[in-house]
């Protein structure tokens, strides 16, 4: 050194290292030469001012040129970045999860500032990896790297996982193998195992791709074959997403509960003329198991038949009719007059007009008949100012297990309402299925199949899925009595099902008309819901004049098709 080592030079050391006879030295002083400045600290850190393109281009080509050189070259390509030891780290493990053969990057494609960091080039360039052995292939794809210097202008890779993949993210590695068929890729069919598409079946257009690309549904897939790719997976292996695939698998099949002669029967009833172009909807299940046999709908409104929210008009008088016969111990013969009409916190709650007044009228006869100023006044009498004033929710929900349904494959239902505190005139409105009570086809469907079997069994589309119980059981009396009034309306000529269930064997059924819209534009809904010895159906008919004589026509064809 110039002038050697300068006096008062106090507890430092220093070391000269001959290096390789090239007259060349390396310094190593292990102690501050007295009055000279500290080290800064911040001269290690990320400059607020990016590097110079040609700079941040040099140190990219540096980096892919140590790494293209396989695991020999890993611990110098991590040594042109801001953290050396993750990212020997991650290229060894992005080596060995893929089964890495050879790796090599095209020229540098682009280097631009990053707009995403303002401290920061963004190098792109491409990758091509040859992997996992005899069932891989080659796998090429574009990607990145953020370039950065400190603030003493060492330039250096900013290293985080995406740069081995733009779709990594921390934590996640790479894997080539075996990979599952593609989501969406499985059949979907009907318990009998013919496929079920939108072509024949056009109301489970959107309920099919559903069930096929589900978390449940592909839990369902049986045969089929896995292919061979490259998954994005956690640290601990498990699937994340398919990066690249090799050799597609084969998609097996999801096998459903739909009935492909009940869901033909329900496309054509949900359009018959009968209906004169209104918008019908339908549901059917398997009385004894929840098990759903047909979904179909018409109209523009969507699927109504499982995401309506509609007041069901007097079908609800089968909740109603249990809450009377489980809380206000009342029976089929207690007494139910049949008024004209009838005044309940200041409303007026009227009959239809070809129902005879009749003040002997039994609570199965009001049902029969379907007379809303028997339900009123028992219920309003018995229920509301009664033993419970919530009972008709409380039956609703721990009776027939009317809540949050989930009836598996992804396919989202709406919920039934019936509030459990209704205010003023909607506590008398929800006894008829006016008020706020809302419901579907699938709901009511369910409420039948519930008496005709004496259980709830929550529907369901994927076999196998859970099916939560209702939180109380049927009381045998009551389901006896529900079957009695029921079974009246469907096979006495006083029943307005009468028409259209006295000829099929074992009916019982429960018609309702809901009136809906604005006080000065009423129109009003036709509902029916039924069972026989196997099944239960329900419908929806949109603008529908009368339970029977729009939505009866569609339940009756479903129930026709059973026998």
């Amino acid at each position: 050194m110039n002038g050697g080592v300068k006096a008062g030079m106090i507890g430092a050391c220093v070391v000269l290292l001959a290096a390789g006879g090239y007259g060349a030295y390396n310094l190593v002083s292990t102690g501050n030469v007295a009055g000279s400045p500290k080290p800064d600290p911040s001269a290690t850190l990320v400059s607020a001012t990016p590097p110079t393109v040609p700079l941040a281009e040099k140190q990219a080509q540096a980096f892919l040129a140590a790494w293209a050189t396989g695991p020999t070259g890993y611990a110098k390509a991590a040594a042109d970045t801001r953290d050396p030891a993750a990212a020997q780290q991650d290229l060894t493990g992005y080596s060995s999860g893929l089964g890495l053969s050879s790796i090599a990057f095209g020229t540098v494609l682009t280097a631009v500032p990053d707009p995403a960091a303002a401290n920061a080039v963004k190098v792109s360039f491409s990758v091509t990896a040859k992997v996992g052995g005899a069932t891989g292939g080659t796998w090429s794809y574009p990607d990145s790297m953020d370039v950065v210097q400190s603030n003493s202008g060492v330039v250096s890779v900013s290293w985080s996982n995406a740069v081995l993949y733009p779709a990594l993210k921390p934590g996640q590695l790479l894997k080539a193998g075996p990979i599952p068929a593609a989501p969406g890729s499985a059949t979907v069919v009907a318990s009998d195992g013919s496929p079920l598409t939108a072509a024949k079946y056009p109301s489970l257009a959107d309920i099919i791709p559903t069930i096929s690309h589900s978390a449940e549904g592909l839990k369902a897939v049986t045969g089929g074959t896995g292919g061979s790719g490259v998954e994005v997976t956690t640290a601990a292996g498990a699937p994340v997403a398919t990066a690249k695939v090799f050799t597609p698998g084969t998609g097996g099949v999801i096998k459903t509960t739909i009935s492909a002669n009940l869901q033909s029967v329900a496309e054509q009833a949900v359009v018959a003329p009968t209906l004169d172009g209104k918008p019908g909807s339908v549901v059917a299940l398997d009385r004894s198991n929840g098990h759903i046999l047909a979904i179909a709908f018409s109209g523009h409104s969507g699927d109504t038949a499982i995401n309506a929210e509609l007041a069901p008009g007097s079908t609800m008088k089968i909740i109603t009719s249990a809450a009377l016969f489980d809380d206000a111990k009342l029976t089929p013969s207690s007494p139910a007059p049949c008024t004209a009409d009838v005044v309940a916190d200041g409303q007026v709650f009227h009959n239809d007009s070809d129902i005879t007044p009749n003040p002997n009228t039994t609570i199965e006869q009001g049902f029969a008949e379907s007379c809303n100023a028997s339900f009123i006044k028992d219920g309003y009498d018995d229920l509301v100012h009664g033993s419970d004033a919530s009972a008709l929710a409380k039956e609703a929900d721990n009776v027939f297990g009317l809540g949050n349904w989930d009836i598996g494959g992804g396919v989202e239902t709406a919920n039934p309402q019936v509030p459990t505190d209704p205010v003023g005139s909607n506590a008398a409105a929800d006894l008829i299925g006016q008020g706020t009570v809302t419901m579907n086809p699938l709901i009511l469907a369910s409420l039948a199949a519930t008496v005709r079997d004496g259980a709830f069994h929550q529907p369901i589309i994927l076999p196998g899925q859970p099916q939560p119980p209702a939180a109380q059981a049927m009381n045998p009396t009551t389901d006896r009595y529900l079957q009695q009034i029921m079974d009246f309306d469907a096979n006495n000529s006083m029943g307005t099902a009468y028409p259209r269930m006295n000829a099929i064997p074992g009916s019982g059924a429960k018609t309702g008309t809901a009136e809906v819209g604005p006080t000065n534009n009423v129109t009003t809904n036709g509902w029916f819901t039924a069972y026989d010895n196997n099944i239960s159906a329900a419908a929806l008919v949109q603008g529908g004049t009368t339970g029977v004589g729009t939505a009866g026509y569609i339940v009756q064809s479903l129930l026709n098709a059973d026998h």
